[in-house]
């Protein structure tokens, strides 16, 4: 029934990226027969302007990070140009341990209104992209064991065959709730969405920071400006060898610290089968 198993993410600091494969390689593992696993790694903006067709033999189990509790929005023109053909799927969100809200039935209904059957679905946890403490080092080994769990019942769920696997339902509210938005100390709404990076006098001019940018804003002349959007994504923060990339907004600083401290309890992975 399955002949291609297709890990798709979008991960810039690869805790995604660490879900999804390890989803994908676990069902392949339990397959009987000539199965090819393909994974599609759409982080850089070079390869989310190829649109992409799966057939009836393909699977895709496909993950995105949590951005104020939705789907990132600078990812739904390239999702809305997928095209399944009755393609099994696996929508899979992962987010800082605050809350992933609206995020799967998002990611979902994309899923759906692009001719693919969503099979399971699941909310995983992983180092926020703003915090090196916030649910710091997950996915974590307890984590990584839910997963595998859980890609164990998606291959059972497979031996059913396909015209017996139900579409599943998933938390969520329709329509969708409005983006997450930061607020100051007199209760109003902050937007940071303008807030940049800025590069202090460790830099090595590597160039790694520019050549990791989800969104290519990073000059690569001069690492220190940016030439687009910031996503907030932490990949040139977190993947820097000389600790040379850092943010200094208030506002931004006054969020990731109420966030460190108003969700440092656990949060657990929610799967949906």
């Amino acid at each position: 029934m399955i002949e291609r198993i297709h890990g798709m993410y979008f991960s810039p600091t690869d805790t995604t990226k660490t879900v999804v494969c390890e989803i994908v390689n676990e069902i392949y593992e339990g397959m009987d027969g000539e199965i090819i696993i393909n994974n599609i790694d759409f982080t850089l903006p070079e390869t989310r302007k190829k649109p992409l067709n799966f057939g009836q033999k393909d699977m895709v189990v496909i993950g995105v990070p949590v951005y104020a509790g939705r789907v990132p929005n600078i990812l739904l023109k390239y999702l809305n140009n997928m095209v399944g053909s009755n393609t099994l799927s696996v929508p899979i969100v992962l987010y800082g341990n605050r809350n992933y809200d609206d995020a799967l039935i998002e990611l979902k209904d994309i899923l759906n209104s692009r001719g693919f059957k969503t099979i399971a679905g699941g909310a995983f946890i992983g180092e926020h992209s703003f915090s090196k403490t916030l649910a710091k080092n997950r996915p974590d080994d307890k984590d990584m064991s839910i997963v595998r769990d859980f890609a164990n019942k998606i291959h059972n769920k497979i031996k059913m065959g396909k015209d017996e696997i139900q579409m599943i339902d998933v938390k969520g509210n329709r329509p969708y709730r409005k983006y997450y938005m930061p607020k100051d100390k007199g209760d109003n709404a902050v937007d940071i969405r303008k807030v940049k990076p800025k590069t202090n006098s460790n830099c090595i001019d590597c160039k790694l920071c520019a050549k990791l940018c989800p969104m290519g804003s990073i000059n690569y002349k001069d690492v220190s400006k940016l030439d687009g959007i910031c996503i907030k994504c932490g990949a040139c923060i977190k993947k820097c060898p000389a600790n040379a990339k850092y943010f200094d907004d208030r506002d931004y600083l006054r969020h990731k610290y109420e966030l460190e401290v108003e969700f440092s309890n656990r949060r657990e992975p929610e799967l949906f089968l």
